[in-house]
């Protein structure tokens, strides 16, 4: 059963399925193991990156694609959504209608730029993604009419998804059974069935050409596979899934802005989170996601004991300062690629 549920792609290491337990347990439970606000946050944001890196690992790790046109389809996701919700008001209808629109327009997205951009070599199409993402966060941007522009949009969700809906009054394991519980295991279970669906994905025939693809665009087109087609359906497997992530995150921050979907910063997080986990894997996408948020959500902290505790020596305590947590990101990065070339998840299974 469980191979199933894991298409056949067991993780081959004992530490790595002991890790992933971990890591699924962990969110599963978060709301009682971790209760706080800002706990429940960086949970529920850890499992929509899961997917959103793993939708990319699809592009970038399995099919050999580079794109930095990801966060465009997530902030398409993010939009439709909202949207749909300013505009019909907190309805499950708006929801649903939101996330299919923002997933078929995504979708079409990639489609243009996988017709348009596909044959050329690699580092043009990456360029031609990179313009386009630029040239649709400027129009987001302008459009503030309809987008809020940079201000972005805040909206209602139904209220048995808000704190102030309440299953029942008295707490359990001393947490309120509230819609905010409702809303993260909303996101959480939504994440878990994406993120199954992409493990299916890339061990389905189609992932098995996607990776011959990887090795060797020339030999697969020789023996009759066509690259382009099967470039351009990863491509926009890819932004759907994106676009879905996307709407994860619409629902669960109540407001969706550029600097939440679309920044350059973000795309930049995806492919750190890629290269940590390991690229070509999904399991990496799970250990990267979970590895860097949980840094960038908690360094701060962290340095800030360090300083306390090493008040008595002042260069270095002015060195860990919390100030300073992007610089030691940069380090610990810098580390992890020394220490792990393949990723955590190739480290584990002993590639």
């Amino acid at each position: 059963m469980m191979m199933k549920l894991l298409s056949g792609d067991s993780p081959r290491s004992k530490m790595l399925s002991a890790v992933l337990l971990l890591i699924l347990f962990g969110l599963m439970f978060a709301p009682f193991l971790f209760p706080g606000t800002r706990s429940l946050d960086t949970a529920a944001r850890i499992c929509i990156f899961i997917v959103l890196v793993a939708s990319y690992d699809l592009l970038l790790g399995y099919t050999g694609v580079v794109s930095f046109a990801h966060t465009m389809f997530f902030g398409i996701g993010a939009y439709g959504t909202a949207l749909a919700l300013v505009n019909m008001g907190a309805s499950y209808s708006a929801i649903v209608l939101g996330t299919v629109c923002g997933a078929l327009v995504a979708g079409a997205f990639a489609f243009v730029i996988a017709l348009f951009s596909l044959r050329v070599k690699a580092i043009f199409f990456a360029m031609m993604t990179l313009a386009v993402a630029s040239a649709f966060l400027v129009l987001i941007s302008q459009l503030s009419g309809i987008t809020g522009g940079e201000d972005g949009l805040s909206y209602r969700i139904p209220r048995e998804m808000t704190p102030a809906f309440k299953l029942i009054k008295e707490k359990v394991l001393g947490v309120r059974l509230n819609g905010k519980l409702i809303t993260y295991y909303v996101v959480f279970f939504s994440s878990l069935c994406l993120f199954l669906v992409l493990l299916r994905m890339v061990n389905s025939p189609f992932g098995r050409v996607l990776q011959a693809i990887r090795e060797n665009a020339f030999r697969a087109e020789a023996i009759g596979y066509k690259v382009v087609r099967y470039r351009s359906v990863a491509t926009i497997l890819s932004a759907v899934m994106a676009a879905l992530a996307g709407s994860l995150m619409a629902i669960w921050l109540r407001y969706t802005g550029p600097a939440t979907t679309l920044s350059m910063d973000i795309m930049v997080d995806i492919l750190l989170m890629v290269v940590i986990g390991g690229m070509g894997s999904m399991y990496g996408a799970v250990i990267g996601a979970v590895l860097f948020l949980l840094t960038q959500s908690y360094l701060q902290d962290l340095l800030g004991i360090l300083q306390e505790s090493l008040g008595s020596l002042p260069v270095v305590s002015d060195v860990v300062s919390p100030e300073r947590w992007l610089l030691w990101l940069g380090i610990l990065f810098i580390c992890s690629i020394y220490w792990f070339p393949k990723g955590v998840v190739g480290r584990l299974r002993g590639t």
